[in-house]
């Protein structure tokens, strides 16, 4: 169950965080100084670490390859983990207290983060997990009142790629395809349900999506490749193909960035109706309220299309 609790520790001192999009769930909350292992990379996540520099301390770690000798070696009083893992187990059977954090939806997402806050324990965490279920809410209840007019047929078909060699996509049952919905689309992806499943791209030209939005480190469509088959698609013939924002964690996925994702996707599918928002502002007052961090201008603009952060240009 997601967001299942074990007790755990009044005040967790040494956390293992195994799971990559919790990560930056319990930097929000205000806990960047108790990870002591991370599976999140510099590489893989600069702005992370841009953001939250002291993330640095942490041992960097594979998340399967963890077992309990090393968390208590290292004095580990608190493991997150990702529901799949095996390891909960061994964990537990050392006396090793154990939270499980996944989840799929908004919902979810607002558990985990009201889970964490009081793993814990700090005034912070809790006023922070608060005011971020209020944001949340409140940005899906906008989106949702500014589209209540747009009938079913003038949604357009969306196709969220999260890789394109393999070529995967995302389906229905999956947070994707739950902020494509909330932003007033339909996700293109019929017949697939999940996150990351593979598909050829005779499928992809079967489902000749209105709009491609391409995740981070996606790369870019060759629109010649596999016989020119892309470049027939209306989503390319009608310049309607978008990376998808990244910053402390890709939006598109299983982060607290999510609000910053639907208000992005709701205007790149309906310009009109969302002309007044703006994403740089928006980006720019997310990251002071929650991650205490000023972005400029330039650093959301970045962020926006998917870009590191410039090196050498850290406060």
């Amino acid at each position: 169950m997601a967001g299942h609790a074990q007790a755990v520790p009044d005040h967790p001192a040494r956390i293992a965080d195994l799971w990559f999009a919790h990560n930056e769930l319990l930097l929000m909350l205000g806990g960047v100084q108790q990870i002591v292992m991370t599976v999140d990379s510099p590489q893989a996540r600069p702005w992370m670490y841009r953001v939250f520099p002291a993330l640095a301390q942490a041992q960097l770690v594979n998340g399967p390859q963890v077992n309990a000798e090393s968390l208590l070696r290292d004095q580990v009083d608190l493991v997150f983990v990702p529901q799949a893992s095996a390891a909960i187990t061994a964990f537990g059977a050392v006396d090793i207290p154990v939270l499980v954090s996944s989840f799929h939806d908004v919902d979810g997402l607002l558990r985990v983060v009201d889970m964490t806050a009081a793993a814990l324990g700090t005034e912070h965490a809790h006023a922070t997990a608060a005011h971020y279920r209020t944001m949340m809410k409140q940005t899906v209840n906008d989106v949702r009142e500014r589209l209540a007019s747009v009938p079913e047929a003038a949604r357009p078909r969306v196709l969220h790629i999260q890789s394109l060699h393999p070529l995967r996509v995302d389906g229905a049952d999956s947070i994707v395809d739950e902020w494509i919905t909330l932003a007033g689309g339909r996700n293109a992806a019929t017949g697939v349900s999940g996150n990351m499943k593979p598909v050829t791209p005779e499928q992809v030209a079967a489902w000749n999506p209105d709009v491609i939005i391409l995740g981070p480190d996606c790369g870019t469509i060759d629109p010649a490749a596999d016989g020119g088959l892309w470049q027939r698609l209306a989503a390319m013939r009608n310049g309607r193909v978008h990376a998808n924002p990244s910053g402390v964690f890709p939006w598109d996925r299983y982060g607290s960035e999510l609000p910053l994702q639907i208000s992005w996707a709701a205007k790149t599918l309906h310009p009109d109706l969302f002309a007044q928002t703006d994403p740089v502002a928006l980006t720019q007052d997310f990251y002071r309220t929650y991650f205490h961090y000023n972005l400029t201008g330039d650093d959301a603009q970045r962020i926006l299309a998917g870009h590191p952060p410039q090196p050498g240009t850290a406060p």
